[in-house]
């Protein structure tokens, strides 16, 4: 197995629809964001003084003691008292269009074949399936140390690379645009640059 750098002039002839430009950067952002936010769970709370637990009970007479007024144990200012425009569960999630995630898709498909980090392999396929045999093989084909590769793979090769914490597979039809961009390193099969030109276009 052997890993080619993929030109943007070999792109486009694998019928790629790259960006020129700073094109799509906007949206690049805002789908990223977009993906981070809809994983949030949103379940953080606090609990306000009429929450907290604690007596209604006046502490202290009004006047005539000196001391600031005070009408409930469960106040803000107190130790254990309520939180003020503390967090509440929410949802976080936003919607993105699908033409924007497309053009995103595409923005940054294009911004790491300009960086040249992406690669073209025949295939990858681990007949043994044990993880020696995968590391073994990827490190003859890079040297990046957060790496993605696109296609599809057979059951001993997904069980090879499983416990490579640094390493995904994923089929070419599932990534997106945040994946493109966390990995140092992108290693792309034919068959995935048929998949990805289908999604640019």
């Amino acid at each position: 197995m052997s890993a080619t750098a993929l030109t943007v002039d070999s792109a486009k002839a694998a019928n790629l629809n790259l960006v020129e430009g700073r094109h799509g950067a906007q949206a690049l952002h805002e789908t990223v964001v977009a993906y981070r936010a809809n994983r949030r769970s949103g379940t953080a709370c606090t609990k306000n003084r009429s929450e907290v637990s604690g007596s209604g009970k006046k502490l202290w007479r009004q006047k005539g003691t000196g001391r600031a007024r005070m009408g409930s144990v469960r106040s803000p200012i107190w130790k254990g008292g309520g939180v003020v425009f503390g967090p509440r569960p929410r949802d976080y999630s936003k919607k993105t269009p699908k033409q924007v995630k497309k053009l995103a898709l595409r923005r940054a498909l294009t911004a790491r074949i300009q960086d040249g980090e992406v690669f073209s392999v025949d295939a990858i396929s681990i007949a043994d399936g044990k993880t020696k045999s995968f590391v073994s093989a990827l490190g003859a084909l890079t040297d990046a140390r957060k790496v993605l590769v696109l296609g599809s793979f057979d059951e001993s090769t997904f069980r090879a690379a499983r416990n490579v914490q640094s390493v995904q597979l994923l089929s070419a039809s599932d990534v997106n645009a945040e994946d493109l961009l966390t990995y140092d390193s992108i290693l792309v099969t034919p068959e995935a640059l048929e998949t990805l030109s289908r999604r640019t276009a």
